[in-house]
């Protein structure tokens, strides 16, 4: 159970650097670039005492897909980017595939 709190984990700290790094302006401004830095060092780090007990193949897809996910909404609603019915079908089809993959065996 734990080690998937870290995977959580993992996953809010590389969705808010990914947010950092939109703040940053391309990496020109000095504080989102820090934050960006740190946060992804932090997202690593815990997924990597994730992958303890996790096998990486489940771990690193829900890491990706859940961080995408969130990062794509967040860009939505949040940046106001454009939303298609096809980004919108995309994401559900991630979020489905990574159900699937945790209905295929995954221990929590």
């Amino acid at each position: 159970m734990q080690s998937w709190i870290f995977l959580y984990v993992a996953i809010g700290l590389e969705v808010a650097g990914t947010v950092s790094l939109k703040f940053s302006k391309g990496m020109t401004v000095l504080v989102p670039s820090v934050l960006a830095y740190l946060l992804y060092t932090g997202s690593l780090s815990s997924l990597g005492v994730a992958l303890k007990n996790i096998p990486v193949s489940v771990a690193y897809a829900i890491w990706a897909g859940l961080g995408s996910t969130a990062v794509a909404l967040i860009g939505i609603f949040y940046f106001r980017e454009p939303a298609s019915v096809l980004k919108i079908v995309s994401l559900l089809m991630v979020v489905a595939g990574l159900v699937g993959l945790n209905l295929s065996g995954a221990r929590h």
